[in-house]
């Protein structure tokens, strides 16, 4: 069922941007996003417009390495990347956007210089076990879980893109130390390594673990299948890291030959009844007025007031990170 509204939504969005006839033009996507998140919105585009996308899906991180690899010889002409550190990290190979496209959009949610913008935009949470960990239990800060309190109750994704982003972020706003230390102490205090976020969720729910540092849809995801699903999650106090929001966004690569049909798509993502589906199946946050927020999620106000203002331009180390999680032996 959602994933027909969703496809419903993408053809509506596509059919109110573009009115042209079918033509015969072709974009590369390399896609960060999931193929079963995001194909219905791409595919609407093409039913809409008649462009042919032939999407690469992979990791944010794997396809961020190969256009660093491949440099101007890309066949790529768009990246979609599930957060701003793998955009930030190849600003030199984007195209320049126009200035109307990203102008109403927060600094924090796109490239200063216009190089990419935001799509849709996630936050970090902490779920929990209301039963085993309540709310008034949990410590004011992200740093707070080294305590002894936690040992062996906490767990993280190491390998994801989205940990990856806010250990650059904890780096950029507290320092390398500051960053290595947390991490060193928390691998000390026994926090266990999962693969996904949703794995997270689960094994806070199963008894595995108490609490888990996670991205803020995917608890929703699993509300949404069973509304007494036990798990919760919430912030830490204000302005602390572990509440970090990061940005999935989108660019043109420099190299493209098609960057008109490209900049459609971006237009097109941006549109109302693109990020309604983001927002309503996707339980992300839309970069756009004029939707409807979901129930499921905090208001966006309360989460860019929870969250600390970190430059995404600043996020392009993730080498840096993945170096600290290697010598840690997390990856």
């Amino acid at each position: 069922m959602k994933k027909k509204l969703g496809l419903n939504i993408a053809v509506m969005a596509a059919s109110a941007l573009f009115s042209w006839a079918a033509c015969a033009a072709e974009l590369t996507v390399y896609s960060g996003r999931g193929e079963a998140f995001v194909a219905p919105v791409l595919k609407g585009f093409e039913e809409s417009t008649g462009i042919t996308l032939k999407v690469r899906y992979g990791g944010t991180a794997e396809l961020s390495a190969l256009l660093q690899e491949e440099k101007g010889k890309t066949p790529a002409d768009v990246f979609w990347a599930q957060d701003s550190g793998a955009l930030g990290a190849n600003t030199t190979l984007f195209a320049q956007l126009p200035q109307a496209i990203y102008a109403n959009q927060p600094e924090v949610l796109r490239n200063a210089e216009g190089k990419w913008v935001g799509v849709s935009a996630r936050a970090r949470t902490v779920a929990y076990s209301p039963e085993r960990a309540p709310k008034e239990s949990l410590p004011p800060t992200v740093q707070g879980l080294t305590d002894a309190k936690w040992q062996g109750k906490v767990g993280w994704a190491p390998g994801n893109a989205a940990f990856q982003a806010f250990v650059t972020a904890f780096r950029v706003i507290h320092g390398e130390d500051a960053a290595r230390s947390w991490v060193q102490d928390m691998a000390k205090n026994g926090t266990k390594s999962y693969r996904n976020n949703s794995a997270l969720v689960q094994a806070v729910a199963d008894g595995e673990i108490d609490v888990a540092l996670v991205n803020n849809y995917y608890l929703p995801r699993f509300k949404t299948q069973d509304a007494k699903f036990p798990v919760e999650q919430a912030f830490f106090q204000p302005g602390d890291i572990g509440n970090v929001v990061n940005t999935s966004g989108v660019a043109i690569l420099q190299a493209s030959d098609a960057k008109d049909d490209a900049l459609k798509l971006v237009q097109y993502l941006l549109s109302p009844a693109v990020q309604q589906y983001l927002t309503s199946v996707g339980h992300e946050y839309p970069v756009v007025s004029g939707v409807i927020g979901n129930q499921n999620l905090e208001s966006v106000r309360n989460v860019t007031e929870a969250s600390p203002v970190v430059p995404t331009d600043k996020l392009t180390d993730l080498e840096g990170t993945r170096a600290i999680l290697r010598a840690a032996g997390l990856i």
